[in-house]
């Protein structure tokens, strides 16, 4: 980027800002200021604070944007396109696999061309889990037919989303552009930046919205959009895609320079520094290109001729400008943030070696380097040494190895890791102390357990030393749980506070064979992993005396982006629990709003000012949901009432080693993103069932049993008694906001005495 205001005198550059901000905050802001129709959005770190940041701003009554919060970021990108083609504006922001979750109908948007933009957050793709930045997402997305611009600096993450909506609904282009930046590089780190004090500027800027297209905005005029094609016809429409995406290069030029005219920014092709002589370069995307500058400056003192190349947009691939800016280079190191595996460099260095190669006198020695995977730093000294390689291959006329890694490091034997704790199985989880039997008259399981004090001498399941947050209820209640289950057990945890604070590398905290997977795929993961235990063991090709129980841990919203791969475990009938710890919301990325979320209360993605006060729909009821699936075993806990829980703890088990898929549901406390005491979350618990928000039942073989009922124990309370413990929920207890707290304590009621009637009639 280069300041044009010397170049522009007598330009009418707009009033512009200066404040210091992060990339994830700009793309926020230049949303706002264009005022977007729909985001639909999925919180994944680190692009999740897009969405909080805009929650805040509606909440403020900054800009009129409806924000849809999705079940997933398929569901996500699938709420955008059909916005999209309805002829509204259409704004999103994702990372790593999230991108990789809704891949799929990125070439339907663009293949049935219609215009929106989404900031690509670039970050690690699992697995394993990384959170932190590099651009193994953003190469999945070079072959969706998506216009790619890429920025370097939160100042490029503001003006690159304006330039890109302009670019998205041009006439000759009518494609999705992704603006991509650097995950906690670019995305969190705050850098001075300037902004258009007055939002019709960038309104002016990218114009009105289109409505010349065939959009399925009137009734009146009905259109077919994604008609199936044969061959023949595709050929065309893909032809025709291809051509628009070229098309969108010399667009990029053009609304760049019309940018220049207001901005005083300018955006080239190519960002190019110290090339005009330079016979060494790196070639580099994004933030790394910024900490190569200083170093091409202290070359150039030394009498080094070498120079930084940078694409702003990398869809199109900008061959004939790289082929001009290199003509003269003699040795040029690619660096890339990502592999294509076995292709023996990654893609943009075939990228360029390909441009290259469309210049028969060009004899650039090109050296490729995969670095800084899982976010690790790119300081001036790793450029020094990309340089030191480039000057090394120059020297040599020919490079020793093209392709390889940079920053690894071999492992030494002597220090392989040992574990810190020692696994238990066996014996030591068996008390002999539970009870159960099944009643042959009811068909229901009956089950005797000690006093509590009896079962502390089980081994707890997750050792101590673990990262949760001081009065986090994931694992008491967990613990507690597991006090009903005898023997060994194999878990899977999806994604969350309880998988992340418990196996950051090289540690783990789990005494018994754990596995991970992502929020979509946990009960489908495990489902296959028992069947593959049955099997093997049924083929004699394992030895068990005993059988293990397998057991899901989902949370932190896990249970909607989740909810299709568990109902399809529960309708398969897979010999396995389910167990959903229910925060209330996505707290592993900071407390978003989930679907469990109850009405009106705060979250980052559900703020409360004065347009709007927390979460607007209600929460939704899993154990309900699951229980109509037929599945022999639903149930509800909490720790506040340690008996039931361990009682059905160990009907769980039983019913998923003889009959079936069980399902349970605990309510856990979350002190940080309640904003509550950590002394208070047994009593917060005991409240939540004593209101009726969160009853404890089951349903048993299809009859439902209230197993706790605080009306009959004479101790039922409030709904405001348990909600005034908690900081997130005192805006409901104002009197401006009395009718959100009735409609709240309308549906609890109406919940209740549903389920009242189901406890009363096994019919129900």
């Amino acid at each position: 980027m280069a300041t044009l205001e010397e170049k522009l005198t007598g330009q009418n550059i707009a009033e512009q800002l200066s404040t210091f901000e992060s990339g994830n905050e700009m793309a926020a802001m230049a949303a706002a200021q264009i005022n977007y129709h729909i985001m639909g959005y999925f919180p994944i770190t680190p692009s999740t604070e897009v969405a909080q940041y805009l929650d805040q701003m509606k909440a403020r009554g900054e800009h009129d944007i409806h924000l849809i919060p999705a079940d997933g970021e398929h569901g996500s990108a699938v709420i955008c396109y059909g916005a999209a083609a309805t002829g509204a504006r259409v704004f999103n922001a994702t990372s790593a696999n999230g991108l990789l979750y809704m891949i799929e109908q990125l070439p339907v948007q663009a293949g049935t061309r219609f215009p929106m933009v989404m900031n690509l957050v670039t970050r690690s793709v699992s697995g394993p889990l990384d959170i932190r930045g590099d651009h193994s997402d953003l190469y999945y997305a070079l072959n969706t037919g998506w216009v790619i611009l890429t920025a370097r600096t939160p100042q490029a993450v503001y003006d690159m989303n304006i330039l890109a909506l302009k670019i998205a609904e041009h006439s000759k282009v009518r494609l999705p552009v992704i603006v991509a930046y650097d995950g906690f590089f670019t995305s969190h780190q705050k850098r001075r930046v300037e902004f258009f004090k007055n939002r019709k500027v960038v309104q002016e800027f990218v114009g009105e919205c289109p409505t010349d297209y065939h959009f399925a905005r009137d009734p009146k005029k009905p259109v077919t959009i994604g008609a199936h094609m044969n061959g023949d016809d595709l050929i065309n429409n893909h032809y025709q895609q291809s051509e628009a995406i070229y098309a969108a290069g010399g667009v990029f030029r053009e609304v760049a320079i019309e940018y220049a005219r207001i901005s005083g920014r300018e955006y080239p092709v190519l960002d190019l520094y110290k090339m005009e002589d330079a016979e060494v370069a790196l070639f580099l995307l994004n933030s790394a290109a910024e900490s190569a500058k200083d170093v091409v400056d202290q070359l150039r003192a030394k009498g080094v001729k070498a120079g930084v190349i940078s694409p702003n947009i990398i869809r199109p691939f900008p061959a004939k400008e790289i082929r001009a800016a290199l003509k003269n280079v003699k040795a040029l190191l690619v660096g890339e943030r990502a592999d294509s595996y076995g292709a023996n460099g990654p893609n943009l260095t075939h990228e360029v070696k390909s441009a290259l190669q469309e210049d028969r006198h060009n004899q650039t020695i090109v050296l490729s380097r995969v670095f800084g995977l899982g976010g690790k730093d790119f300081y001036a000294d790793d450029a020094s040494n990309f340089f030191e390689m480039t000057v090394a291959a120059l020297e040599k006329g020919y490079a020793e190895k093209t392709f390889d890694y940079y920053g690894h490091v071999p492992g030494n034997p002597e220090n392989i890791l040992k574990p810190v704790i020692t696994p238990q199985h066996g014996d030591v989880y068996k008390t002999g102390l539970i009870d159960i039997k099944l009643d042959e008259e009811t068909n229901k399981l009956i089950v005797k357990i000690p006093p509590l004090r009896a079962l502390t001498t089980k081994p707890k399941r997750i050792a101590s030393g673990h990262g949760a947050c001081p009065g986090c209820g994931i694992f008491t209640g967990l613990e507690l749980f597991f006090k009903g289950i005898e023997g060994d057990i194999v878990t899977l945890f999806q994604t969350g506070c309880a998988y992340v604070t418990t196996t950051s590398y090289p540690h783990s905290s789990h005494k018994q064979t754990m596995i991970h997977n992502l929020f979509q795929n946990g009960a489908a993961t495990l489902s296959g992993t028992l069947e593959a235990f049955l099997e093997l063991k049924r083929r004699g090709e394992i030895e068990v005396s005993d059988e293990a129980t397998f057991v899901m841990i989902t949370g932190d919203g896990g249970m909607d982006i989740g909810m299709g791969s568990a109902i399809g475990t529960a309708l398969r009938g897979h010999k396995l629990i389910m167990l959903e710890y229910d925060n209330e919301g996505y707290m592993n990325t900071g407390s978003q709003m989930s679907y469990s979320t109850p009405l009106g209360h705060m979250t980052s993605t559900s703020g409360v000012g004065k347009t709007q006060k927390g979460k607007t729909f209600h929460h939704k009821d899993t154990a309900q949901i699951m229980a109509a699936t037929n599945i022999p075993y639903v149930f509800t806990g909490a720790e506040a009432f340690p008996q039931d829980l361990i009682k059905k703890g160990a009907k769980a088990q039983w019913y998923a080693q003889n009959v079936g898929t069980v399902y349970g549901k605990i309510l856990i406390t979350c002190p940080l993103n309640w904003k509550s005491e950590d002394r208070y979350g047994s009593t917060i618990l005991a409240a939540a069932v004593n209101s009726c928000f969160f009853p404890l039942y089951e349903i048993e073989q299809g009859v439902t049993t209230i197993t706790y009922d605080p009306e009959a124990k004479n101790k039922r309370i409030p709904l405001s008694d348990w909600l005034n413990y908690m900081g997130k929920t005192k805006h409901l207890l104002r009197e401006e906001n009395l009718h959100l707290l009735d409609e709240f304590c309308e549906e609890v009621e109406k919940r209740w005495q549903r389920l009242k009637a189901k406890h009363e009639s096994p019919f129900l």
